[in-house]
């Protein structure tokens, strides 16, 4: 959520910067600023009712004192008034201040300066691109039929269970995703990242405060007895881990990994791109965390960037680093890198991880400060990556490493396998 002080103070910049979302926020900008001022305005006339009731309070017990009965009883009627009074100015100060937080939070975060301009996916910025592209055999399969040649993924006995995008992995195509999370952990625990293990449910409140509520409720599975939403990422539990704390300036940087399976309903999406393990309702993640100073974030972001990108590497995949533009970011994001793996036998790109710099977006909506050198509380800035998530992973490896005797198992995941072949 953007600090209404910053609102305030940079009125212009703030419209500027949203334009690069191709957001024309000038009318809600003033909107928000009118709300502001009426906040304050009723606040201040609140205080100002409780200083001079407080005042003649003090002045009753004054005049019973000495003795002045008629003038304490004339003061303490006017006392009774202002305490009326109070509780309708306290009823609008709450309703101005709900009313300023409501508008604010329709506001999607500021891209950095150095976010590219642009509507949709197309006008995103292509970074970096590693490695060359595999040329198959002839006669090679996309991943689905494959993990049906070697019955290591059952699509259909997922629909049978579930439904569709539940898929059922078995035997070595189990022991291969479960190959896949060790090494993503133990390679994060390498890089300095404690390993958490959190709820796979959380309350509406820590949805707020990292951003999924109330913009993305349609995508979340929610349930409405107890009110709890399924994570459609380990972000969301470990970024509230730090909701309401004040840290030390001495405990930043604070870097968090966690394994999850993350729950995403997308509804609406239909079609080639959605075949297999292309996109699913549940799928295995890594995710990364970390919450640091702000006049490091964004130095973390290239760092954590570099990460993800070394797994990539190390998995002997063919990737390629975007820059999104502002129309395609996420809403909570002021920069993002996503990562794409090339799918060959599909011949297109899969998004497999994004890492977003959030600034004081979530911490602000969380509360998450930390006292500086001065003893001063400031907010933290916010930053998470997937590193990674498994199911476009698999789907590029499988195609990617497939022979005609079999699927030849990445080198470092042998020791977590135990086999090097899939057939």
């Amino acid at each position: 959520m953007l600090l209404i002080s910053n609102i305030r103070q940079n009125k212009d910049e703030i419209i500027s910067r949203l334009a690069i979302r191709g957001i024309d926020a000038t009318d809600v900008i003033n909107d928000i600023l009118s709300l502001d001022e009426q906040s304050r305005q009723a606040r201040t006339a609140m205080e100002q009712n409780q200083a001079l009731g407080n005042q003649l309070s003090a002045k009753v017990g004054t005049l019973f004192k000495e003795g002045k009965k008629d003038e304490a009883d004339a003061i303490r009627s006017e006392s009774v008034r202002l305490k009326e009074e109070l509780k309708t100015l306290e009823k609008v100060v709450e309703e101005k201040e709900e009313e300023l937080k409501n508008s604010i939070i329709t506001l999607p975060n500021t891209p950095n300066v150095s976010v590219p301009h642009g509507r949709d996916a197309e006008d995103n910025s292509v970074v970096l691109e590693h490695g060359t592209k595999v040329n198959l055999y002839e006669g090679a399969l996309p991943h689905w039929e494959l993990a049906t040649k070697y019955d290591i993924i059952d699509f259909e006995l997922g629909v049978k269970i579930t439904g569709a995008g539940f898929p059922v992995y078995k035997g070595k195509g189990a022991i291969f995703q479960r190959a896949l999370i060790q090494f993503f952990l133990n390679e994060a625990g390498a890089q300095g990242y404690m390993e958490i293990q959190p709820p796979l449910m959380v309350n509406a409140e820590s949805g707020y405060g990292t951003g999924q509520l109330p913009d993305k409720e349609g995508q979340m599975y929610h349930s409405t007895v107890d009110d709890l939403y399924l994570i459609p990422t380990a972000e969301v539990p470990v970024t509230n881990i730090y909701r309401n704390v004040i840290l030390n300036e001495v405990q930043l940087p604070i870097r968090n990994c966690a394994y999850t399976p993350c729950f995403r309903r997308e509804a609406g999406s239909y079609g080639a791109h959605v075949r297999g393990l292309n996109r699913l309702h549940q799928f295995d993640k890594v995710e990364i965390v970390q919450i640091v100073k702000p006049e490091n974030s964004y130095a973390v972001l290239e760092e954590m960037s570099a990460y993800v990108q070394s797994l990539l590497q190390k998995l002997g995949l063919h990737y390629r680093v975007l820059l999104l533009c502002g129309g395609d970011m996420g809403f909570t994001s002021a920069k993002t890198y996503d990562m794409e793996v090339w799918s060959p036998a599909q011949e297109m790109w899969l998004e497999c991880s994004s890492v977003s710099n959030f600034e004081t977006f979530q911490t602000n909506r969380l509360k998450c400060r930390y006292k500086n050198a001065e003893g001063k509380s400031e907010l933290a800035h916010s930053l998470n990556g997937s590193a990674l998530a498994l199911p476009r992973i698999v789907a590029a490896l499988l195609e990617a490493n497939q022979t005609p005797d079999g699927i030849v198992v990445p080198e470092v995941l042998r020791k977590y396998t135990g086999f090097d072949m899939i057939n």
